[in-house]
């Protein structure tokens, strides 16, 4: 099978633009024979970056969000000749410091208020947290403006401090492994495989906007999946789908699953 046809099998019509985006990063490292530093990537743009440059020769991968885990991650495609380092990566660690006896920060806070910056969402990756501290990772040319710019987290008065990477909190979050085997790839149908809910609870959830698909809401019980999607339940927590391992004998399709719940 060619890359093409790899392509058209296994990624869905409206990631078109990325893999466009994509196959120009592998372009610029092999024709200028140099590594292209990407922005933070979602696990299912790691997914499809990936599988783009297994199907050339000559170029590799890596990637890297600051800590082994970490689920937004900048990539560094690279000739094969190249031997990456974590400077590389070009990664600043920010501890948010705030008053910690008087005022409780939460992660929808702080996206929120990254979001609203007007900056490409791709220029910060993971926000990690433990026992009331929380950083958040940014690309390092940026760290200025995010320290000039981010000084409330709604009314709670905040400033940013660098931190090395090493300084890293690691976030406590005690991912489930699962198999299961499921009708179709749509929404509702892994998440009902994730969670053990009906179909029809599921369908209900997803159109009353409960539901983010790779970070963005998504209200379509049928949208397709693809391995490396990251699916975010209100109130139940949250399925990534790791892989998909073809079908059974009564045409079920097998999936691993890693799920965490709320």
């Amino acid at each position: 099978m060619d890359v093409q046809e790899n392509i058209n099998q296994h990624f869905r019509p409206e990631e078109a633009p990325f893999i466009t985006e994509a196959e120009t990063w592998i372009a610029t490292a092999v024709s200028q024979y140099r590594p292209y530093l990407t922005g933070f990537l979602n696990p299912r743009q790691i997914y499809i970056l990936q599988t783009l440059v297994n199907g050339q020769d000559g170029v590799r991968v890596h990637f890297n969000g600051g800590y082994s885990s970490a689920e937004q991650q900048r990539a560094l495609v690279y000739p094969d000749y190249y031997v990456p380092q974590t400077t590389d990566f070009e990664l600043q660690l920010f501890e948010i410091v705030y008053p910690t006896k008087f005022a409780e920060l939460h992660h929808s806070q702080i996206l929120g208020t990254l979001a609203n910056l007007g900056i490409d969402s791709t220029i910060f990756g993971d926000i990690v947290s433990d026992n009331g501290i929380w950083q958040v990772f940014v690309a390092e040319n940026m760290a200025s403006f995010f320290k000039l710019q981010v000084d409330h987290i709604g009314k709670i008065k905040v400033h940013l401090s660098e931190r090395a990477l090493t300084d890293v909190v690691l976030p406590k979050i005690d991912w489930e492994q699962a198999s299961g085997l499921v009708a179709s790839l749509r929404l509702d149908a892994v998440v009902a495989e994730g969670f053990n809910l009906s179909r029809n609870r599921v369908k209900s959830i997803i159109e009353n906007g409960d539901v983010r698909l790779n970070w963005m809401t998504n209200q379509h019980p049928d949208a397709a999946l693809g391995a490396g999607d990251m699916i975010s339940v209100r109130h139940f927590g949250r399925v990534r789908l790791d892989a998909v391992n073809g079908k059974t004998r009564k045409d079920k399709i097998k999936i691993d699953l890693s799920v965490v719940r709320s």
